[in-house]
């Protein structure tokens, strides 16, 4: 079948198999639009900065499985067209016309990820697919305009060179970025707008379990490895000062440099946030070999962006995503919301799944777009534990990415649908 002509970057290592069974959806309820479930995961070549670049596949309408454990066949994928490169400076502003209706005529969402982050954002050459934590909120804003999960095109991107994440949303190469990007004050006033917090994150390092490497304290005259040219490393840089710790900086143009570095033995740390470090050492060639440290240096509220001016665009992705954390507070999820639609007489519950008021139709979206939402992708609990929880190879403790009303220490919460 046609796939994504990724461009090939440098091989750290022989391309790893994590032969893992992650969690899969329970019992998708009949009809609804199956979550791909990831079975394995395959380090791929990662998409090279100097190279031309080149998008995705485009997810094919999926049909409902023979049964529920089944994966669905993987779609049929077509080519995208070749997008023009750019630099990482504001150029051209988005297309005049509103996303949505730009969106709804294309018949697609062109959605910026990652295509090689497990966990995240990851694209596997060997079945033509993408999974991960920012792959479902894709499908979801597809799920909300088009009742189909499916109809989305995404786009791998990068923090450098041709490929730049946000000249590609400030040119309307994509429609929205999910890519673990951190929600600043500069960014948000060079063009960019951020939708609501869909993982919140911190940096740290990873080092090497023979080094000895406990505190901050210990990276002391020690050279650190960084992306150049992100928050990363302007928050290593100022944190270290204020700290009085002094140490090498080693820079790397992208993720795609920076790990097979550090794995390499070219630095004895390598910092990003907590959740980038805990899917990039499952690629090391020894995981076992490398710890994370405890300690944060920076708070990161990791979400989408899109382009300025467009106040319908972004109430589309936030209630996108704030239907994902409502359904988890409500406890309405992939599961039963079927039973949810038919039987609840919570008023909450209704509006929600579009049985009361016209709310989508404000948004200029289908008044059920919250439960198509649900039924095909998930809420927010269902994302991340399929993505990220205790039965997928990062088992990453949600901490603060929980419902406010669900868990101590959780701080996920949405404005009500009312």
């Amino acid at each position: 079948m046609p796939h994504s002509h990724l461009p090939r970057g440098r091989f750290a290592h022989a391309l790893a198999v994590l032969g893992l069974l992650l969690a899969g959806c329970g019992n998708i309820p009949l009809g609804a639009q199956p979550t791909p479930q990831p079975i394995i995961l395959i380090a791929t070549p990662t998409p090279g900065a100097a190279e031309a670049p080149a998008q995705a596949p485009t997810e094919a309408p999926a049909t409902p499985p023979p049964a529920p454990a089944e994966e669905a066949p993987a779609p049929t994928a077509t080519p995208a067209e070749e997008a023009p490169a750019a630099d990482s400076q504001p150029t051209a502003s988005a297309p005049a016309q509103p996303i949505l209706a730009r969106v709804q005529a294309r018949g697609r969402l062109l959605c910026g990820t990652n295509a090689d982050l497990p966990g995240f954002g990851f694209y596997d050459q060997v079945r033509d697919r993408w999974f991960g934590f920012d792959v479902d909120f894709c499908r979801a804003v597809a799920a909300a305009i088009f009742g189909d999960a499916t109809k989305v095109e995404f786009v791998a991107l990068d923090t450098s060179g041709p490929r730049e994440r946000f000249a590609a949303v400030r040119e309307g190469r994509v429609d929205v970025l999910f890519r673990n990007t951190t929600w600043t004050l500069g960014r948000n006033i060079s063009g960019l707008a951020f939708g609501p917090t869909t993982f919140h994150d911190g940096q740290t390092f990873m080092v090497r379990v023979a080094d000895n490497i406990t505190t901050l304290e210990d990276l002391d005259g020690r050279t650190i490895c960084v992306a150049r040219g992100t928050t990363s490393e302007q928050n290593l840089v100022e944190d270290f000062a204020a700290r009085g710790i002094t140490f090498t900086l080693q820079l790397y143009d992208d993720e795609n440099q920076l790990y097979p570095a550090y794995d390499n033995g070219e630095c004895d740390a390598v910092t990003s946030d907590s959740s980038q470090l805990a899917s990039k050492r499952q690629t090391l060639t020894t995981p076992d070999d490398h710890v994370i440290l405890g300690d944060r240096i920076s708070r990161e509220p990791l979400g989408p962006v899109i382009p300025r001016d467009d106040n319908q665009w972004l109430d589309v992705v936030s209630w996108t995503v704030f239907a994902t954390i409502y359904a988890e507070e409500l406890r309405v999820d992939q599961n039963n919301v079927d039973r949810m639609r038919e039987t609840s007489t919570d008023p909450r519950v209704r509006r929600l799944l579009g049985l009361e008021g016209e709310f989508g139709e404000g948004l200029g979206l289908p008044n059920d777009f919250a439960y198509q939402i649900i039924r095909q992708v998930g809420n927010y609990g269902d994302i991340y534990n399929r993505n990220l929880g205790p039965s997928t190879p990062f088992n990453l403790d949600r901490g603060p990415n929980k419902a406010w009303n669900l868990g101590a220490g959780g701080v996920l919460a949405s404005p009500p649908f009312r």
